[in-house]
């Protein structure tokens, strides 16, 4: 279990500079921008849709949200960008 979630926090920080850089690479449309910061706002903001002592469902938004987001933002940002920035 331990070995598992090490590697998914090796491959999410190669994600996150993916991310930042397609953020800041002009070639980016404004829509997929608005998707990235709204995933990164939402995954650090302590306010939650459906309030995290609420059993299952609490948590269950934020495994739902911010991949929906971020899935949203790579959709719409154009495959050029998104080879250039390291995916």
């Amino acid at each position: 279990m331990f070995n598992r979630i090490k590697a998914i926090t090796r491959r999410f920080k190669p994600e996150l500079r993916v991310y930042q850089l397609i953020l800041i690479n002009s070639r980016t449309p404004r829509l997929p921008k608005i998707l990235l910061g709204a995933a990164i706002g939402y995954f650090l903001s302590p306010i939650d849709l459906i309030p995290d002592a609420i059993p299952i469902f609490g948590q269950l938004d934020d495994l739902l949200i911010v991949p929906g987001l971020l899935f949203l933002a790579l959709k719409f940002t154009p495959l050029e960008v998104v080879e250039d920035c390291g995916m």
